[in-house]
């Protein structure tokens, strides 16, 4: 059961990988390792994806450490056992975004500070990829977020070249929800570390992933139907920009 489950989960993410020419032959790929079940199981696939791929690639786990007391040994001790070097990237990022300041939603700044920590340490260490263990229920909720708080249809791609670094950004998970992930770090005993961050379980992502869930349970095909959107997307079936004159300021149709 195991093994086809295993089976199964890796051909989800290789689909993903083959469908947007996510690794190419000689990548040296960083994966963002925070200590969470995604990043823990993406580090684990794309591991053992490489030993039966045709396509060479390095694995190099970078965790950008905010300040804050955190599990280092477990991060470490999970790469080695894999063969995968191991860098702990410390930062002020906590101290800057809690104390100094004092942001009410710490969210995006933390986010940004952590963006350009790994960016940075990706360069750095000549690394020119960058996996991260976003899933589709991320995507979603990106997606919502944008549309509630914005009013804007935006979520991220599955593969982003960052002009400023000269990194790839690449999301192999794209294809798997949530609960699939957590699955799948519990059917092989992954470690996860707990996050130590003062608003874990706080944020507006927080919100987005109970909103989510109760669409799930209404809708069984919720998230297979937002997937299949994000491939398809046809921008003729919204709304054209706006182009006419405004007739309030002398353009066609006013009234005189």
């Amino acid at each position: 059961m195991k093994d086809s489950y295993l089976k199964w989960f890796k051909g989800k993410v290789k689909k993903a990988m083959t469908d947007y020419n996510m690794i190419s032959d000689g990548d040296r790929v960083a994966v963002g390792l925070s200590g969470g079940k995604d990043s823990m199981a993406l580090l684990h696939v794309l591991c053992l994806i490489r030993r039966e791929v045709p396509v060479r690639y390095d694995l190099h786990a970078i965790f950008v450490n905010p300040g804050w007391p955190m599990d280092i040994d477990t991060l470490a001790g999970f790469c080695r056992q894999r063969d995968i070097p191991f860098t702990n990237k410390l930062t002020d990022i906590g101290e800057v975004v809690f104390n100094e300041r004092k942001e009410k939603n710490p969210c995006a700044l933390c986010a940004n500070l952590r963006r350009g920590a790994i960016n940075n340490t990706a360069r750095d260490l000549g690394l020119n990829k960058l996996a991260l263990g976003h899933h589709l229920d991320d995507a979603i909720e990106t997606f919502l977020m944008s549309l509630i708080f914005t009013g804007q249809f935006r979520t991220f791609a599955p593969v982003t070249y960052m002009d400023r670094s000269g990194i790839t950004l690449i999301r192999p998970m794209v294809y798997i929800t949530g609960k699939t992930v957590e699955t799948f770090v519990q059917r092989y005993n992954l470690p996860v570390v707990k996050s130590l961050c003062p608003v874990n379980g706080i944020t507006k992502r927080e919100e987005m992933k109970e909103l989510v869930e109760m669409l799930s349970d209404r809708y069984p095909e919720f998230k297979t139907r937002f997937l299949t959107a994000f491939q398809t997307l046809d921008p003729s079936n919204l709304w054209p920009p706006m182009t006419g004159r405004d007739w309030r300021r002398g353009g066609a149709g006013e009234k005189n």
